[in-house]
């Protein structure tokens, strides 16, 4: 790591732009999900997660895991897309002290209606505004920022 903590000019610029796209980004792609879809991006990442289970099904940490959420972020989301009639809690068959979190059908029908509008969204707004030669560059370079983030929370755990 630099001793000099600053971002010279040229990084500084590279930061702020990846910040403005960051976020510019995902308020286009989630408002487009509530709008057209009355999802909000928390929605779909959890019906998402779902949807990729073998069962439908998951335990509720097994998502805050998955999303990185908190356990309170977690239950408070779950209940009210529990309203919405989204998913349910059902005890889990393993160990019936835990509930599992399990996809409605309104729910799977709700992302298999906004899924391929939101994947043409992120192919209009990233995928083809990059290209495919950049495509890879950011690939290589998130993972490397991913790799450095585990190797961090790995020191940060022993020590």
């Amino acid at each position: 790591m630099s001793e000099d903590p600053w971002l010279n000019a040229n990084e500084q610029r590279a930061w702020r732009s990846f910040l403005g796209m960051q976020r510019q980004l995902s308020t286009h792609l989630y408002r487009h999900l509530q709008r057209e879809f009355g999802l909000s991006g928390s929605d779909y990442e959890i019906l998402v997660n779902l949807s990729e289970s073998p069962t439908g099904r998951m335990r509720a940490f097994e998502l805050g895991e998955a999303t990185d959420w908190e356990k309170s972020r977690m239950s408070h989301h779950l209940t009210r897309m529990a309203q919405r009639g989204l998913v349910r809690r059902e005890p889990c068959a393993e160990d019936t002290r835990y509930a599992d979190i399990v996809l409605t059908d309104e729910g799977r029908n709700a992302i298999a209606e906004a899924a391929p509008h939101h994947a043409a969204n992120v192919r209009a707004w990233f995928i083809e505004a990059v290209g495919p030669e950049r495509l890879a560059v950011i690939e290589e370079a998130s993972d490397a920022v991913l790799t450095a983030l585990t190797h961090h929370d790995n020191q940060a755990d022993h020590g």
